[in-house]
């Protein structure tokens, strides 16, 4: 169903990451959630591009840029849940525009926005 594809993203962010075990990965967290450009983090942390992104393959599964999209998209229905235009959305969490916001949607949820809104399971 829809919903569940939305909470595989969320699980697979919230269960690769152990913030005790690995204050690296809790600090991309923070500085990604905190509005952090992707390409300023490792310089931030003390590191190098490709460290960051071996760091981030051993916490998350994926890298940086997949998590900030990964972590862009969940609030981006968050809030589209919460009752506000997408186009309020599209402009709150970053994205160029509601088209852009749809594209991303399709792309990481499988369906359109409006469906994960819904949470219905029909085509």
């Amino acid at each position: 169903s829809d919903e569940a594809a939305q909470r595989v993203l969320a699980a697979a962010v919230a269960s690769r990451t152990d913030a005790d075990r690995d204050p690296v990965a809790a600090a991309v967290l923070r500085l990604l959630r905190g509005g952090a450009a992707v390409g300023s983090i490792a310089g931030a942390l003390g590191m190098s591009q490709r460290q960051l992104h071996r760091r981030c393959l051993a916490a998350f599964g994926y890298g940086a840029k997949v998590l900030h999209r990964v972590l862009r998209f969940d609030l981006a229905v968050r809030l589209a849940r919460s009752g506000s235009p997408f186009a309020d959305v599209a402009y709150r969490v970053g994205y160029a525009d509601q088209a852009h916001l749809a594209r991303e949607v399709k792309a990481l949820g499988g369906v359109p926005l409006t469906r994960l809104v819904r949470g219905s399971a029909e085509p």
